[in-house]
């Protein structure tokens, strides 16, 4: 995986998880600004994530390592949230997961 993939997944998963944090505070504070605005970040996070030119299984799949790492982390330092071990032991095995994927795929030509 290129430096421009991770750098990319990692923008796309800051997108979903912020335009997801940002539609629950307008849902909560009844805001639809706020929900239009956490739509809008949802859309850019569709677009930026498809520019990794990956068949599609491939590239959600390894995605969603990124995006859980990015959403608990987000939890933790943004919403200041206790995780459990059992997250971060799930977490692990997404990882392992997108590393499987990822590496299980490295004969084929992307």
């Amino acid at each position: 995986m290129t430096y421009l993939a991770w750098l990319i997944f990692i923008g796309a998963a800051i997108l979903e998880v912020g335009g997801d944090a940002v539609v629950r505070k307008g849902l909560r504070g009844s805001s639809l600004a706020l929900i239009l605005s956490g739509c809008a970040m949802l859309g850019c996070y569709g677009v930026v994530v498809n520019t990794v030119k990956w068949d599609f299984s491939r590239l959600l799949g390894v995605y969603v390592s990124v995006f859980a790492c990015v959403s608990i982390l987000f939890g933790r330092l943004v919403f200041k949230e206790k995780i459990p071990s059992a997250t971060w032991i799930g977490l692990a095995m997404i990882i392992l997961g997108g590393l499987i994927i990822q590496l299980g795929n490295s004969n084929r030509n992307y």
